[in-house]
């Protein structure tokens, strides 16, 4: 696939979407999890989202349990930890793999188009981010250790 807009994903209460519904926003997607020492992310990534939402800023949050086993929990479990600890809002997305032969079709696209530290396309650890443009390019891939705070210049470069 061509663009990032061809893909669809599930959300945590089964709705399949297409990513097209996103086109002409700033995205922020992130492969996510419960139990993982990066997890205080979310109130970060959270706060991002409150600041630049209204402006066309959507953060896509795709929960996996590739890394250490941290995302354990059924779609309800994900949905109620992220909504009571963090306050998310922004949408959520079924569990997924991000690497190997059974990655979401939209990781591979991610991974492909904006691979990591010398052109390693796999995913690391929870927590990558992938900063796309209100065209669907991919302008920056963030390593797991990069605070949502950290983002926000970038972010509002696109803005």
């Amino acid at each position: 696939m061509d663009t990032l807009y061809a893909f669809q994903a599930e959300t945590l209460d089964g709705k399949t979407v297409g990513l097209d519904q996103y086109s002409g926003k700033v995205l922020l997607i992130v492969n996510v999890a419960s139990e993982c020492g990066f997890t205080p992310q979310y109130k970060g990534l959270q706060d991002l989202y409150a600041r630049y939402a209204a402006r066309g800023f959507e953060i896509l949050g795709f929960p996996c349990n590739q890394f250490g086993k941290q995302e354990p929990g059924d779609a309800a479990q994900i949905g109620s930890f992220c909504e009571k600890n963090y306050g998310v809002t922004f949408p959520m997305f079924a569990k997924v793999d991000v690497n190997g032969a059974n990655a979401h079709p939209l990781y591979k696209y991610l991974t492909e188009k904006e691979p990591g530290v010398l052109g390693i396309e796999a995913i690391k650890w929870n927590f990558t981010k992938f900063l796309v443009d209100r065209n669907g390019n991919i302008v920056k891939r963030f390593a797991p250790i990069t605070k949502p705070e950290a983002i926000a210049n970038d972010v509002e470069k696109l803005l």
